[in-house]
């Protein structure tokens, strides 16, 4: 009995604290001023420039081939 009764209260618990969270999750709009820093370098995806070339550079020496980075797929031509 005890058991279902904790079971209970860790359930209301865990419940109360996924509704308190959930509302941290409602953004903001991005102020004007705010977008300079969300468009440094630092925020890229592709990361240092010279690195991506360096990387690039590897991967067609070691493949044969050039063009095509970040494209998925298989060399059967059923991308």
């Amino acid at each position: 009995m005890k058991r279902h009764i904790l079971q209970k209260l860790l359930h209301a618990f865990l419940l109360i604290v996924t509704l308190g969270l959930s509302g941290c999750a409602v953004g903001q709009a991005v102020q004007p001023w705010e977008k300079e820093t969300l468009a440094r370098h630092e925020m890229t995806f592709e990361g240092d420039p010279l690195e991506t070339k360096y990387d690039e550079h590897i991967y067609s020496s070691k493949e044969g081939a050039s063009g095509g980075a970040g494209v998925g797929g298989g060399g059967c031509g059923c991308n």
